[in-house]
């Protein structure tokens, strides 16, 4: 099992979480990122750099993934293609993809592209905060027990 990062846009404070998580349960990271990361990283956590280019990052996580590992990100339509390989993932808010949730968050993905696109709706997500930190940090450790016992 290998936990997954799609880090160009994942905030540290989540990465921190993940990090004391690999090094509790001892399993291995992998930071995916068209930019350069690479800084002290314990023997578990290692960076990939892949090359610039839009979605260059997670056609390198889909490639790479099994059934057995776990995807950090907040990029939708990433989700739906490691969940559609098999994977787990979850979303820097502790939100976790499924197969019955993540065709509905990307048509709402879209839909909220569009109008913003259109000028009807404007900015993004809220701001990350410490609820969601906190919420990120409880489901991220609910899920790895489950999967480090095997009950996906």
């Amino acid at each position: 099992m290998i936990i997954w990062i799609d880090a160009d846009a994942c905030p540290r404070v989540i990465k921190e979480i993940i990090f004391r998580a690999s090094e509790r349960l001892q399993l291995p990271v992998r930071l995916v990122a068209n930019k350069d990361l690479s800084k002290a990283h314990s023997g578990l956590i290692t960076s990939v750099l892949v090359g610039e280019g839009p979605d260059v990052a997670d056609d390198y996580i889909v490639e790479q993934v099994t059934a057995e590992d776990l995807v950090i990100t907040a990029d939708i339509p990433l989700a739906a293609r490691i969940v559609a390989k098999g994977a787990t993932g979850i979303d820097p808010r502790g939100e976790l993809y499924t197969e019955e949730n993540v065709g509905e968050r990307l048509s709402m993905r879209d839909l909220m592209q569009q109008l913003r696109m259109e000028g009807l709706v404007q900015g993004g997500p809220a701001q990350f905060g410490m609820t969601d930190r906190q919420r990120f940090a409880s489901a991220l450790d609910r899920l790895l027990t489950r999967m480090v016992k095997g009950k996906r």
